[in-house]
This record gives structure tokens, C-alpha cells and sequence, in this order.
């Protein structure tokens, strides 16, 4: 993890949303904990407020001095910290595969997608398509719409599940699952499982007669 993240962010922010992540605090406590300047620590402070990942928290009264700003980890910075989400994910399907057969795995999956898409209340199928994309977006995925002649086709550049996919295809039927409930069509999942997991689905023009 701390190697990835200080990949992305150098090691001195790494250390510094670290900090945060345990508690809230002002700069001059960063700087104390940093081996830092106040300036310096403002600098960095600021760039990760502009990415969203660093936000304020209130303020505390220094001794004989005026308050200080205390800064927190916001939600999205949080999100840069490894999960269990993958490895849980994957054992589960993995177990009931193993005990009920993969067909019921992947039957639980698209329950699972139905239960979390948020079908329209429109008749309009364009609307409904775009929803479903901004649906995946919304889940992490990078992706494209595109009109086709005999419907559409969601393209990912990404896979929000791409930790889990390789090893446990059957969990693109939870996006599937969730792209036919939103949309009323039927969904062929046409992913890419390969070194580099990217999400796509075709949306069929006309409902199931």
C-alpha cells in the first residue's frame, strides 16, 4: 500500500495523509511530526485540499495564540487506502460457488446488482442507457457510451471490480444485472478479463418480447 501511495503522491503527502487518517490536525503539528516547515507543510496541505483528499476540521486554541486550523482526511481521501472490499468479495463468491454450484453464485450476484440500480421512472430508453452508464461511473468505472444499429455499448477504459474479475468472472453479472434493471433491455456482458480487466456490455434495442 505505502509503496503504491507514495508512487502517487511522494513520500511527504503519503506521510501526511497518513497523519491525518488517524486524527485531525493543525499545521504546525504536521510540521512537528513532518520534520517540516509550517510554510512547507501549508504548501502541501493546500494541493491536497484542491484534490479534495484534505479538508478542514474546525480549529483548537493555542496557548496565548489565535486559533489554529485543524485539517482531517476527507472521504475521497480515505478512498486512496487499501480496502478489504476485493478479498472479501472474492471469498464470498468463492464459497458460494463451492457449496451451491457457480450458477448460484453468479444468480446472487445479479440479485445483489438489482437491489443497488435505481431503475427510472422514464419511458425514455436514451435516458435510461445514459443513466446506466453514469451508473458504472459512479461505481469507479471509466466509460464510454456508444450507439450501435442494433442497440448500444457501455466501453470501459476500467473495472471498478478489476481486483476480483480475473479470478471470479461471474461478478460482471452483478453489473449487468444492475444495467438491465435500469435500463428494461436485455444486457450481453462482453467484458475483458486479460492482464488489464476493462468493463463492457452490449444493451439490445428492443425489450425481451
Amino acid at each position: 500500500m505505502t509503496n503504491w501511495l507514495e508512487r502517487l503522491k511522494g513520500e511527504t503527502q503519503t506521510k501526511l495523509l497518513q497523519l491525518l487518517r488517524r486524527s485531525a490536525q493543525s499545521i504546525t503539528e504536521l510540521a512537528r511530526h513532518l520534520n517540516l516547515t509550517d510554510n512547507a507543510v501549508r504548501t502541501h496541505v493546500a494541493a491536497l485540499e484542491r484534490e479534495g483528499l484534505v479538508g478542514l476540521a474546525g480549529s483548537q486554541r493555542d496557548t496565548g495564540g489565535k486559533p489554529a486550523r485543524l485539517y482531517q482526511l476527507t472521504r475521497e481521501g480515505e478512498e486512496l487506502f487499501p480496502k478489504a472490499y476485493a478479498l472479501v468479495l472474492g471469498e464470498l463468491v468463492e464459497e458460494i460457488a463451492r457449496r451451491d454450484g457457480r450458477e448460484r453464485a453468479v444468480e446472487f450476484l445479479a440479485a445483489v446488482g438489482r437491489r443497488v440500480s435505481q431503475p427510472g421512472t422514464t419511458d425514455n430508453i436514451e435516458d435510461r442507457v445514459a443513466r446506466a452508464a453514469a451508473a458504472l461511473r459512479a461505481l469507479g468505472g471509466d466509460v464510454e457510451l456508444a450507439r450501435e444499429p442494433d442497440g448500444w455499448r457501455i466501453r470501459g477504459f476500467g473495472c471498478p471490480l478489476s481486483a476480483v474479475t480475473t479470478e471470479h468472472p461471474e461478478v460482471c453479472e452483478l453489473a449487468r444485472a444492475l444495467i438491465e434493471e435500469i435500463t428494461g433491455r436485455p444486457v450481453t456482458e462482453c467484458c475483458d478479463r486479460s492482464a488489464r480487466p476493462r468493463c463492457g456490455f452490449h444493451i439490445a434495442e428492443r425489450a425481451r418480447q
